[in-house]
């Protein structure tokens, strides 16, 4: 049935950007982590989103035939988390620092708090129309029951 795959779709997006909000948790947790488990600075993680796949539209003829039996969307997945390596690392000149190198630097995680901060209003407000998706769809098929009652 169709409205239960779109309870399926709201529900992804949810699980999805929870999992983004855990994340830049994370992020902002690990601000001024500059020794990991393996020596290095925590680098910030991002998180990377695709649709579901629903093996219908390997080609446009295919996809064509799956948009038009209601069954295209499927939802969205996590296909991985990935550390920023394209953002510099901050240097701090600190000599008595632990983690500060021969010429006095110590190198802090690339993490922006602003940035994190922004993307976690993102993640939020993308949480909260999700729920808004479920709830709408919950009372539209709510509704629909209530029809043969009267």
């Amino acid at each position: 049935m169709a409205i239960f795959s779109a309870l399926n779709i709201s529900a992804s997006g949810m699980t999805a950007q929870q999992l983004r909000s855990d994340i830049i948790a994370q992020n902002i947790a690990n601000v001024d982590t500059t020794r990991t488990e393996d020596g290095t600075p925590y680098r910030r993680k991002n998180v990377v989103f695709a649709e579901k796949s629903n093996n219908y539209a390997s080609s446009f003829d295919s996809a064509l035939t799956a948009a038009s039996r209601n069954i295209a969307g499927q939802g969205v997945k996590v296909t991985k988390i990935t550390e920023d390596t394209k953002t510099a690392m901050k240097m701090v000149y600190d000599p008595s620092h632990p983690d500060a190198d021969e010429n006095g630097y110590v190198t802090y995680p690339n993490v922006n708090v602003i940035t994190e901060m922004t993307d976690l209003i993102d993640a939020s407000r993308s949480y909260e129309a999700n729920i808004t998706s479920f709830n709408a769809t919950k009372t539209m098929l709510s509704k629909g029951l209530e029809v043969g009652k009267a």
